[in-house]
Order: structure tokens, then C-alpha cells, then sequence
């Protein structure tokens, strides 16, 4: 008998180290000069926030521009570097959206949009001679890997890869918790989301695509739209979030590569679902670049690629164009 009532202190002791459940957790913190939110479904319990946390460092090693150590700041400076696959895998997809959009979307950019004040130097005063003297050391054919180097043909070039590495990093972060177990997540950077799996109530992760209005802060915009997404990433970019008014023009932050200025269109905002942020983050900027027309166009020929578009119309009344797979994610309310 008391060796029976030792076996069953030795089941209840064992049974108790293996109480820890499944259980959703909600981590925050800043990153990238703006915020990231991450939920998931712990299948034990675990805060994952600790290792998060040690990616996005590792994210901002590599990608910002506001680092003069990272990998990024010492190509601009000429200074060498082996970069890491980190950088290699943002540098080689830029380049195929790139290509794809025919230079719409181009990490070279980056003089031009420090001279016009959206970057990570000071405003320049704007002439027509500057931006030619700027057009002619960038664009995306004049930089490329060679040997496991960044090799750029004019050492005045330099890259900036905001438009596209916030999205990377929501990839690298959702890889990260689904290898984890974590096969109900949402990761959010700055507003570039991928969801998997269902969110805490048992239904299809929510994402809310703002309305744009220039005169609200971002956390009292209203929504445009809802969006139901699963296993899928979102991203928008909307010249609404960034812009300065200088006697008595607007001036957007995104920047036309071809021409050197800002975009003068009706396009005010580009939502693109894909099967990974990185790709959603490149193509909503080269939408930006390009107007409504081109960007309907765009989408249209890609696969597994949707777009929300609002554009202003001829009475600055804003109207949207979806395609019909995004319809497919709308929720009415």
C-alpha cells in the first residue's frame, strides 16, 4: 500500500509540471522609429517576448539608416562590410520589385529622399540642377551583388530599404512564432501585418485599413475598411502618414525615382495582401509611385496579389477600387 501511494505522489508530481496550458500573449514596443504589437497563441505558455525582441535588434542591425554601425549606413559610407542574409534576402527581392515595377519601386531613392526631407538627413534647398545631379548616380541597375558584396557603380549611391524591410521584419518575426509553435498569430510593425490562424475569439484575424485624412492624427483616423486576413500579409502605404506644407504647397514623402519629386497624384493610399509582408510593403510603395491607373494595372497581371485603392476623384471626393479578391476580404458591419 504505501509503495502504491508513493507511485501515485510520483504521477501527481509529474502531472503538475505539465500544467502549463496554451494560452494567447500580447507583447509592444517600439522599433524602427515606429511600434510593433505581436499576439499569439503560446501552445505553452512561454513569452516569447525576450527573443522578439533580439530579432528586431538584429532587423535594425542590418536595415536602419539612423544606425551608423548597421550594415545598411556602412554601405552608404563606403566603408566595408560583409553583409548577412538578412540584408542579402531585402537587397534581392527589392531588386525584383524593382525590375517588376519597372524602377517605380527603387531602394536607391535614398538621396533624393533625404534632399526633399524624408530621409535620414537634413532638407536641401530643392533646384531642378540638384535633382538632375542626384538622378545620375541613382536608380536600382547601378548597384548589385557581386562575390557576396554590395558593389555599387557610383560611390555617392545609397540604399534605403524603409519602404520594404518593415515588412521583411513582420515576416521574420511571424517565421519566428509559428517555428515556435504559434500557429494563431498577428504581427504588426508600423502597420504592416501578417496574420495566421484565428485570434483569441476563434475567428479570422481583423485588420483595419485607415480612412486618409490629412487632418487627424493616426490614432483618431477612421477606418476605411475591414479587412479579414489569414495566412496572408497586408501592408499600406498612404501619402497621407507623411508630408509638409511649404508655402503653401504640399510636398508628399514619396518620392518618384524617375523624376526626382514627390508624386503629385489622386492616389491617396495603396492596401496590398500577399503571401509575405515584404513583397506587400515593396508593392504598396511602388503603387504610391505610380497612380491609380498604373497601380490597377500592376496588381492586375501579378498572382496571389490583391490591392485596396483610395484615390480622390475629380471633385476631391474619395472613392476606392478593390480587386475582386480583396471584396473576398472585406467584413460588413
Amino acid at each position: 500500500m504505501k509503495n502504491f501511494l508513493s507511485f501515485l505522489i510520483i504521477i501527481v508530481l509529474f502531472q503538475s509540471c505539465d500544467t502549463q496550458q496554451a494560452q494567447y500573449i500580447k507583447n509592444s514596443g517600439l522599433i524602427f522609429g515606429t511600434y510593433y504589437q505581436l499576439t499569439y497563441e503560446s501552445p505553452n505558455g512561454e513569452d516569447l517576448h525576450a527573443e522578439v525582441k533580439d530579432l528586431l535588434n538584429q532587423l535594425d542591425n542590418s536595415f536602419s539608416t539612423y544606425n551608423p554601425n548597421s550594415t545598411v549606413s556602412k554601405v552608404n559610407q563606403n566603408i566595408p562590410v560583409q553583409p548577412d542574409t538578412l540584408f542579402f534576402n531585402v537587397f534581392n527581392k527589392a531588386q525584383e520589385i524593382s525590375s517588376l515595377t519597372n524602377g517605380a519601386f527603387d531602394a536607391t531613392v535614398a538621396p533624393m529622399v533625404n534632399a526633399w526631407g524624408f530621409g535620414f538627413k537634413k532638407k536641401e534647398n530643392i533646384t531642378q540642377q540638384r535633382i538632375d545631379s542626384i538622378k545620375a548616380f541613382t536608380g536600382y541597375s547601378k548597384v548589385h551583388l557581386e562575390n557576396g558584396k554590395i558593389i555599387k557603380e557610383d560611390p555617392r549611391l545609397m540604399l534605403d530599404f524603409s519602404a520594404i524591410a518593415k515588412g521583411y521584419s513582420v515576416d521574420i518575426v511571424a517565421d519566428f512564432l509559428r517555428k515556435k509553435g504559434c500557429s494563431n498569430c498577428l504581427v504588426d510593425i508600423g502597420g504592416e501585418v501578417a496574420a495566421f490562424g484565428q485570434n483569441p475569439s476563434g475567428a479570422t484575424w481583423r485588420v483595419g485599413i485607415n480612412e486618409p485624412n490629412d487632418n487627424e492624427p493616426v490614432n483618431a483616423r477612421e477606418l476605411q475598411a475591414i479587412a479579414s486576413i489569414k495566412n496572408k500579409a497586408m501592408a499600406t502605404s498612404g501619402n497621407y502618414r507623411n508630408f509638409y506644407i511649404e508655402n503653401g504647397e504640399k510636398f508628399a514623402h514619396t518620392i518618384n525615382p524617375k523624376t526626382g519629386y514627390p508624386v503629385n497624384h489622386n492616389l491617396l493610399s495603396a492596401t496590398i495582401v500577399a503571401d509575405d509582408c515584404m513583397t506587400a510593403d515593396a508593392l504598396a510603395t511602388a503603387c504610391m509611385v505610380i497612380g491609380t491607373d498604373s497601380a490597377q494595372k500592376l496588381i492586375s497581371e501579378l498572382d496571389n496579389v490583391e490591392t485596396f485603392l483610395i484615390y480622390a476623384n475629380k471633385t476631391g471626393t474619395n472613392q476606392v477600387f478593390m480587386t475582386d479578391g480583396f471584396q473576398d476580404l472585406i467584413i460588413n458591419e
